[in-house]
């Protein structure tokens, strides 16, 4: 008898259509708010209003102040987690193996320096000012990190509520906003170079995306080292995550689970390999950059488009102080170290 080869392939189209149906109105969304984004920042021409900066701020207010449909959250949550690592991914065509090594030692240092002396600082002043142990280490993490990953990562070991994660991602959410908005009005005020701007920016702000905008505000020499300083730090999770189950362990809580593997960093990775051998044409390297911006934008659209400024009155200002605590530490803290490098 012959057999049948086409029920599979059937069955995989349907489930793949269904999947594109549902995943369309939020990807919709979150694109046209980065194409508008991108054509308003081109048309009003200021440094400091980038296209992702515009997109966030877009994304908060659409979010805030009207009842987003529901059929658009799964396009929405999937330019957030898939869109914004593939565009990560993309980046690492603008950068080579030199590049990455600009950064160094010393810059490896800081970043390593910066992230535990912040995560001590915000568990530590946590404990005093009272604020719950499950979320004052969201906080902490999701701050000396990389933000909202960071959160979710550390919650398979911290164990902590839903109301907690919610409020940690929406705390660390607005400060690395505010950090992308005020980091490129700060820098020619500190007088940092590219170098060490992008080694600030990278070592102090929280999430990726927030890094780019902020970095590559000031030119494309931040940028590159911002992006890589970024994603060094986003590398050293995978420790913290084993430190904090072990402690868990220690102390008789819930065993302790496994942080996501970070594929797009490897990927990134992979893409600067490739970018550093030359066989990757010149003429490619534009419509990169654009698509590159593109996803990116888009990944900002969709935080904003996530995060509900109410969740940050749920349980009192005390978190909200120890999330701006932190941000001020940790910005304060990678600014000094990085003078000295």
């Amino acid at each position: 008898m012959t057999p049948q080869p086409t029920a599979l392939p059937l069955g995989l189209a349907a489930r793949t259509r269904t999947a594109l149906i549902a995943l369309a109105p939020g990807l919709g969304l979150t694109l046209a708010m980065a194409l508008g984004a991108m054509a308003l920042a081109r048309g009003l021409g200021v440094a400091a209003l980038t296209p992702m900066g515009i997109a966030m701020l877009g994304g908060v207010a659409l979010r805030n102040l009207t009842a987003l449909p529901a059929r658009f959250e799964p396009g929405v949550a999937f330019t957030l987690k898939r869109i914004l690592r593939a565009g990560v991914v993309l980046l690492g065509f603008r950068l080579t193996l030199g590049d990455v090594a600009a950064v160094g030692a010393p810059g490896v240092a800081v970043i390593a320096v910066v992230l535990g002396a912040t995560f001590v600082f915000t568990k530590a002043l946590g404990r005093a000012m009272g604020v719950e142990r499950g979320l004052a280490e969201l906080i902490a993490a999701g701050t000396s990190v990389c933000g909202a990953s960071a959160v979710l990562a550390v919650n398979t070991v911290t164990r902590a509520e839903e109301e907690d994660v919610a409020y940690a991602i929406a705390c660390v959410t607005l400060f690395g906003t505010l950090s992308m908005l005020g980091f490129p009005l700060l820098a020619n005020a500190l007088g940092m170079d590219a170098a060490q701007y992008g080694l600030w920016a990278g070592a102090a702000i929280h999430e990726v995306a927030q890094v780019v905008g902020a970095a590559f505000s000031q030119g494309e020499a931040a940028g590159q080292a911002g992006t890589v300083a970024k994603l060094t730090r986003v590398m050293m999770l995978a420790p913290l995550i084993l430190v904090l189950g072990g402690l868990a362990r220690a102390r008789g809580g819930a065993a302790g689970g496994r942080a996501p593997a970070p594929w797009f960093v490897f990927g990134f990775l992979a893409a600067v390999g490739a970018n550093s051998t030359g066989l990757v044409p010149a003429a490619a390297h534009p419509p990169v950059a654009e698509a590159t911006g593109l996803m990116l934008t888009a990944a900002l659209a969709a935080m904003g488009l996530g995060t509900d400024l109410r969740k940050l009155r749920l349980k009192g200002l005390r978190p909200l102080l120890l999330g701006a605590a932190g941000w001020l530490f940790i910005s304060s803290l990678a600014a000094g170290l990085v003078r000295l490098v």
